[in-house]
């Protein structure tokens, strides 16, 4: 796995940029801003649409985006089942610190059949913060 992911800041409504070139890869979406149901729904498809293959989320009503990316996967699939290589792990860390999440992250998260070499930092804030999320993450 590469030391380092990819950062990516939005700040929420953001047109969402191209980043299927990354796939397959791991995410971590850190939500520091309110965010209106429709785009959090249009950020759970994009991700997943993108190669999203493993999303944990972290931050304000992260429950909300594991579910939201929940259904973004069945609704690639409505009259079938989820192909295992195709199947979105998600999960939410509202009690965690973002460190722990980093090292999840880096350390634990794997998809059940495909290798995710790359991770990404979506942070959904005001104001961008490459640095430092890069930083805490390399310490992680």
């Amino acid at each position: 796995m590469p030391e380092l992911p990819v950062y990516f800041h939005m700040q929420p409504g953001a047109t969402l940029p191209n980043i299927g070139y990354l796939a397959p890869f791991r995410a971590v979406v850190i939500i520091e801003e309110e965010v209106s149901i429709e785009w959090r729904d249009d950020v759970s498809n994009w991700l997943v649409n993108s190669g999203c293959l493993y999303m944990m989320a972290w931050g304000l009503d992260c429950t909300l985006w594991d579910d939201s990316v929940d259904w973004a996967n069945i609704g690639q699939f409505p009259f079938e089942d989820i192909p295992e290589d195709r199947f979105v792990v998600t999960t939410w860390h509202d009690s965690d610190p973002l460190d722990e999440v980093f090292y999840f992250c880096k350390h634990t998260a794997a998809h059940p059949i495909v290798e995710l070499p790359q991770a990404i930092l979506l942070h959904i804030a005001r104001n961008e913060s490459a640095g430092p999320m890069l930083n805490a993450y390399s310490r992680a």
